[in-house]
């Protein structure tokens, strides 16, 4: 391949052509409109039942694993709330997953797909647990495995959690290529793609997400075994929004449609993810507004065609926490249940925490998740690193967090405090996305996805867009 075709502008180009070989998916076949397309035959076309993708998961030893009550947390919990209040919190342990967190059940349905298919290999572009869950499941299945990360800031440092995931890949056998931030992980992902013929096992194409839903399934099932009745409350962390919605749906498929769905990020506004600067001024790499965000309000900018993550389909409702806030309870998950897990479940668990004190003490409140601690994962490998560069930490009250420059760590447990985010207005940010990209060529077709999309009226999705078309798509 010669240096011209190799460029940034001729593979994005070959984009399209790329995708469809490396994951067997025609995304042409279920396009409607410039938005719209059928998004339950794309999800139906990869032929996972909840049935097939617990069967593959269990020869994968993949799933299954136990749901936990927190009952030293929960009694912290009642210990700072009104009387009355307090609900019992659980978590499932996918820690218990071979390579340590839910993201082996995503994986086995990808490394399922290539070896039934016939790829040579597969590639996965991750700099978070992803990569070790695929790394995993193709060391099983003797695959080949290359995993493509974002390490590095221009100086050349790298983020303790991201080392720790790359020497996790390492472990397991995969190829890691290593990047610093910018724009050229989706490039020379698909520049891999296109040269070694292997599978994208991407974070979202449907056999992703449909390997999320058996969790959402046992959820419910652990649930009723456990307290007799479904969860009150589902609490997710949500950065791409595969994680909310293969739960969602999975809790769907077992008839568990009473439980409000919550989201749950790291707040880090202000930081750009993208900036070479502000890269290492973070001590969360996944579960952050930073993907949250932007993944809600505009799926499809994922390293697929159409995303099937979907979130703002699924969430009842979205809260973050602060960096301190999430240490506090990782501290606390540890010294208080005698379980060290990592950062991404533990966001979930504080913004659980904060919520018991508001539901009554006969609610059940499930976080979903839990992921593998290690070295680089630790509080104290974190709070380290962000000490140098140049981040205050200290405790204090957690409302005075300031991303990039100040983590407070909680005094008291009645500090941890779960800020609401307006899912009305992450609805708009989404049509403001359509109308800048569209314009007048949004249809009929399109409008209608879109209430399925954000769970609006069709009165309110054109009210929404005749102010757009008044403002010039600038409100």
């Amino acid at each position: 391949m010669d240096l011209e075709s190799r460029s940034y502008e001729a593979v994005m180009d070959r984009r399209s052509d790329i995708l469809r070989r490396s994951t067997g998916i025609d995304y042409e076949a279920y396009r409607q409109g410039r938005f719209a397309f059928d998004y339950e035959a794309m999800m139906a076309g990869a032929g996972y039942s909840i049935e097939r993708a617990r069967q593959v998961q269990a020869g994968a030893n993949v799933g299954n694993t136990p749901l936990l009550e927190l009952r030293n947390l929960t009694r912290l919990a009642r210990s700072v709330s009104p009387a009355g209040r307090g609900a019992r919190i659980f978590v499932k342990d996918e820690a218990a997953n071979p390579s340590g967190s839910f993201k082996a059940r995503r994986a086995a349905l990808s490394v399922r797909e290539a070896f039934e298919k016939g790829y040579p290999g597969v590639i996965a572009a991750t700099s978070g647990n992803y990569g070790a869950a695929v790394a995993s499941q193709a060391a099983a299945s003797n695959l080949p495995c290359i995993v493509v990360q974002e390490v590095f800031d221009s100086r050349g440092v790298g983020q303790p959690e991201i080392l720790e995931k790359t020497r996790a890949c390492e472990a397991y056998g995969a190829e890691v290529v290593q990047l610093t931030v910018g724009p050229e992980l989706f490039y020379v992902q698909l520049l891999l793609l296109e040269e070694t013929g292997f599978f994208n096992a991407s974070l979202y194409t449907p056999f992703s997400v449909a390997g999320i839903e058996t969790l959402g399934y046992e959820v419910a099932e652990d649930c009723r075994k456990a307290t007799g009745k479904d969860p009150d409350v589902v609490v997710i962390t949500h950065a791409g929004g595969g994680n909310v919605t293969g739960t969602a749906r999975g809790l769907a498929k077992a008839g568990c449609r009473g439980a409000t769905v919550v989201g749950a990020s790291v707040d880090l506004h202000g930081l750009h993810m993208a900036s070479d600067r502000d890269f290492n001024r973070k001590s969360f790499t996944t579960g952050h507004t930073g993907f949250g965000v932007p993944f809600a309000v505009w799926p499809d900018r994922a390293d697929v065609v159409y995303s099937a993550a979907r979130p703002l389909r699924y969430l009842d409702r979205y809260y973050t926490v602060t960096q301190g806030e999430v240490f506090y309870m990782t501290e606390a998950l540890a010294q208080l249940e005698g379980l060290e897990r990592g950062p991404a479940g533990n966001t979930s668990l504080a913004v659980a925490f904060s919520l018991a004190g508001e539901l009554p003490d006969d609610a059940v409140l499930v976080v979903q998740e839990t992921e593998y601690t290690g070295a680089g994962k630790h509080p104290t490998a974190q709070l380290t690193f962000a000490r140098e560069n140049g981040v205050t930490v200290r405790r204090g009250d957690p409302a005075d967090d300031r991303p990039g420059e100040v983590i407070v760590i909680p005094e008291r447990p009645e500090q941890v405090r779960a800020r609401e985010v307006s899912l009305e207005d992450l609805r708009r940010s989404y049509l403001r996305h359509a109308w800048q990209v569209g314009g007048a060529d949004i249809g009929v077709v399109d409008k209608d996805f879109f209430t399925a999309e954000l769970r609006l009226d069709r009165e309110r999705v054109d009210s929404i867009l005749r102010d757009l078309a008044s403002a010039g798509g600038g409100t």
